[in-house]
């Protein structure tokens, strides 16, 4: 759908996301393949360990797990290779096969051809699910055949296509729990978002009374960091971190740390005074988009 402002909205199919995504309906749940929560690391006996672990012998995840799921509530047997192999190959095939029939059920009902949108964290394909990039590498080579009847695109390759869309307005929505905000707004990470868009906001009012003037080289890569601050400090990874507690302290202090590196530059602009051996840090600290123009924060700036 086309948003009244030009955006284009692509829905996420709950279909081919419940077969990829969970444990429970899904692929990655199959009694074959390799268990991610199974580890020497906790399994072993903590003599044959020690000299592998840090000094006050705390047990960690190694990495090394020779068990399969096998199924619940019962003991872990040995996890199988060539087996969970070939189980990965034949649920690419399914899913191809389930994505084809899907095409056929949506094609009667639209008269453009329909489009299957199935993103997935990438965390999820060798991390939780060890045999996923197998399972994704035929998942595509089994597309590409003749007569596969579908094919791999690009939101951007269907808009070059099919541009004639419905303007409509999306729910608000995320794929997290409860298909809303909660985990990113709630009392443990609430307060950082007046912070967020006081930074927004000061930068986008700066970004238009730029407009037109001649800058130094040096006031437009401290611009260019002012906005990277800006960019790592939204991150939806921290107020993530602070809902489920893990290292809240750590993001915490990433969250504060780009804050005050962004109010450092943007003052540091205002005033006239900027510190290039400081400037030069934060750029190799902080040196995420490289090709990033700070006159593209605010679309207004090229109106």
């Amino acid at each position: 759908m086309r948003c009244p402002n030009g955006v284009v909205a692509f829905a996420r199919d709950p279909e081919s996301s419940r077969q990829v995504w969970s444990a429970q309906e899904g692929y990655p749940g199959d009694e074959d393949y390799r268990e991610y929560y199974s580890d020497i690391g906790f399994e072993l006996e903590l003599d044959y360990l020690a000299p592998y672990l840090l000094a006050d012998k705390t047990r960690v995840n190694t990495g090394i797990k020779y068990r399969r799921i096998t199924g619940h509530e019962c003991a872990k047997e040995l996890y199988a290779p060539r087996k969970a192999y070939t189980k990965a190959v034949l649920h690419s095939a399914d899913f191809i096969k389930q994505r084809q029939q899907q095409c056929q059920r949506l094609g009667n009902e639209t008269t453009k051809p329909p489009l299957i949108v199935a993103p997935y964290d990438a965390e999820l394909f060798g991390h939780w699910w060890f045999e996923g990039p197998v399972w994704l590498e035929h998942v595509l080579r089994n597309a590409a055949k003749p007569d596969s009847s579908i094919s791999t695109v690009t939101p951007s390759d269907y808009l070059t296509q099919h541009s004639d869309l419905q303007t409509s307005i999306p729910s608000a929505s995320t794929w997290g729990e409860h298909g809303y905000f909660s985990y990113w707004i709630n009392d443990s990470n609430d307060w950082i978002y007046p912070h967020l868009y006081q930074a927004s906001a000061k930068m986008e009012k700066f970004v238009l009374e730029l407009q037109g003037l001649s800058l130094t080289p040096l006031q437009e890569r401290a611009l260019n960091q002012a906005v990277r601050s800006i960019l790592l400090a939204q991150a939806s990874d921290w107020p993530f971190i602070m809902k489920s507690g893990t290292t809240k302290d750590y993001a915490t202090k990433r969250v504060t740390d780009h804050l005050a590196r962004f109010n450092y530059l943007y003052e540091s602009v205002r005033s006239g005074r900027i510190n290039e051996r400081y400037l030069t840090a934060l750029e190799i600290m902080d040196n995420i988009f490289p090709a990033l123009d700070f006159r593209d924060y605010c679309s207004l700036a090229s109106d």
